[in-house]
């Protein structure tokens, strides 16, 4: 079996917790191939959204992993899971489903809570998953409000300072959400220490993508439920 794992932005942090959810799903036997094109985020954050040649490339990196002989695999950028959507009729098609690393976390924190924060730290990544949000929320049957918190300052950060920026930034909404949302999968490291810190459910994406992951195989045949 062989996933494949579609970046446009990585660190350190990110790939081994990417790597260490999948295999906690899949087990270690589990082939990853991964992909990455850090233009696509950087056009994106530039012109403020995903132009045609970003979005582009990201399905020209969906079909490389078809090539590849991937079986499925996890868009991991929440500020292109539009691109994703778009791209799921010719996933379909050619057998090879496309999960969005994100989708299942925000239902999540409509199924938690009220109102919702929503922490990143890029405005690109605030408004696909406020959509996401919205979406779902109406899917569920359940009107959310959304609180934006932009924490400026903590893109490319090293893991201290990035947590102190976390802890500074979650302090301005906690006293007013029920859950806090972590809009990007970089962020997930912080996920326990800003939940016990403030006493609030906070949800990021790794986990919950590596499990939708898994449901995807077991769906299309690939592996047993």
């Amino acid at each position: 079996m062989k996933v494949g794992l579609i970046y446009t932005s990585t660190t350190p942090e990110l790939i081994g917790l990417v790597e260490r959810e999948v295999k906690k799903q899949l087990g270690d036997e589990v082939e990853l191939f991964s992909l990455q094109d850090p233009s696509i985020l950087g056009d994106t954050r530039e012109a403020g959204y995903v132009t045609a040649p970003a979005a582009a490339r990201l399905v020209g990196m969906y079909m490389k992993a078809v090539e590849e002989g991937c079986d499925a695999m996890l868009n991991l950028c929440s500020s292109v899971g539009e691109v994703a959507d778009a791209a799921q009729d010719i996933a379909a098609y050619v057998g090879v489903p496309i999960v969005r690393v994100d989708e299942e976390m925000c239902r999540e924190a409509v199924r938690k809570g009220q109102r919702i924060g929503i922490m990143a730290t890029l405005p690109t990544t605030l408004e696909p998953t406020r959509n996401t949000i919205k979406r779902v929320s109406r899917e569920c049957g359940k009107h959310v409000e959304l609180v934006d918190c932009l924490v400026e300052g903590a893109f490319g950060l090293d893991q201290e300072q990035f947590k102190k920026k976390m802890a500074e930034s979650a302090a301005t909404i906690a006293g007013s959400v029920d859950v806090i949302v972590f809009a990007q999968g970089s962020m997930a490291y912080c996920e326990e220490y800003i939940a016990d810190k403030y006493g609030k459910v906070v949800v990021s994406s790794p986990r919950f993508g590596a499990l939708e992951l898994k449901k995807a195989l077991i769906r299309k045949g690939t592996i047993n439920g």
